[in-house]
């Protein structure tokens, strides 16, 4: 096995590319409002190369690849600390200084990253609805495995899912998303039979399964199956529609299964560092490029996700202190925001160090 194509390669592409189009946000935004940006940095530490444009800003590639930054002009550091000689600028300097923007300006421009990511993810999955199509499955139940929970809740071969916890159903992958996410959960699916309409409970059987590079996840499963897969091809306004709901539906999801491991109901074995999304990178670029565009959407939208949770450190918690500005007049002192910026850096470190033993392991 060659690690280097196999595995590494896809990982820093696809990383690089969901870095760019995220700090892009931050530095189309930041220009758009008038601020200088010194540097836009893919990776950190030392510089391995770059150049300077004509508005200054340098653009380079670091040593580490997890990650990156634009750090602008009044920033102290790349996490957009306020400098400490902020008071001290020159009108012309004010002028083009983050600190100094309004807070609605400040609190767009940080919003930009994570926007930048879900609007990637409709993008490329519009593209791809366009070219090759959107997956869908009819929702007709082919067959009813016994001794399942479909089963139990008397669902029929035959028999059409209309709506799922009271949410219309088109595909049978609405289904599947819905079922995955609700192990042990009881569901209330109305389906249509011989023309009318019945209302049945069903719980999902909790069920641990492996992926395809041996990670146990714990889902829910019905026991029924539909056939007929089939891609259908949208036109550009249809197809931007359909990749905004798979976005919103992507978002949703993730914020459940979020919310299940901090609920305890799903093991926090299942999160995954650099090491697995480099192995599973490898998988997908193998896989074919409409595997690997619909795993670059769903880590773009997982990258706008965590950059918007409220840690210091994180997009989120700017817009955090931004809020608390908002509120109080004033920006926080700049002890508590030193020390909510330490906070978050060991919880950020705390997660990667989980993430990573995670990672390996399940190498091991």
């Amino acid at each position: 096995m060659d690690i280097l194509s196999d595995y590494l390669l896809p990982f820093l592409i696809v990383l690089t590319v969901l870095v760019f189009v995220h700090e892009l946000g931050h530095y189309l935004l930041a220009r758009w409002n008038g601020v200088r940006v010194e540097v836009f940095s893919i990776g950190f530490g030392p510089e391995l190369f770059g150049w300077t444009d004509k508005a200054g800003t340098r653009w380079k590639f670091s040593l580490v690849p997890l990650g990156g930054y634009v750090k602008m002009f009044g920033d102290a550091n790349a996490a957009s600390q306020p400098g400490e000689d902020t008071d001290q600028m020159s009108a012309e300097e004010r002028a083009v200084a983050f600190p100094h923007k309004r807070l609605g300006q400040r609190a767009a421009i940080v919003a930009a990253g994570p926007i930048a990511n879900f609007l990637f993810a409709i993008v490329i999955l519009g593209g791809l609805f366009m070219l090759w199509g959107q997956p869908y499955t009819t929702p007709v139940i082919d067959e009813v495995r016994p001794d399942t929970a479909a089963a139990a809740a008397g669902l029929q071969s035959g028999d059409r899912i209309v709506a799922i916890e009271g949410s219309p159903v088109d595909r049978f992958q609405d289904v599947q998303r819905v079922v995955r996410l609700s192990p042990g959960e009881p569901l209330s699916i109305v389906v249509q039979r011989n023309g009318e309409r019945l209302e049945l409970t069903a719980t999902p059987t909790r069920t641990t399964i492996d992926d395809s590079m041996g990670n146990e996840h714990t889902i829910g499963l019905l026991g029924v199956t539909s056939q007929g897969l089939e891609y259908k091809r949208h036109g550009p306004v249809r197809a931007v529609m359909a990749a905004g709901e798979e976005t919103y539906n992507l978002t949703v999801g993730t914020l459940q299964a979020v919310g299940q491991i901090i609920g305890g109901s799903r093991s926090a074995e299942e999160l995954g560092g650099p090491i697995r999304i480099a192995q599973m990178s490898g998988e997908v670029a193998d896989a074919g490029a409409t595997n690997l565009i619909w795993f670059m959407a769903v880590l773009s939208i997982n990258l706008g996700l965590i950059n918007l949770f409220p840690v210091p450190m994180l997009d989120g918690g700017h817009l955090m202190f931004y809020a608390i500005e908002a509120v109080r007049g004033r920006p926080l002192g700049e002890r508590a925001q030193e020390y909510g910026f330490r906070i978050g850096l060991a919880l950020v470190l705390t997660l990667m160090l989980f993430v990573t033993w995670n990672d390996l392991a399940q190498l091991l």
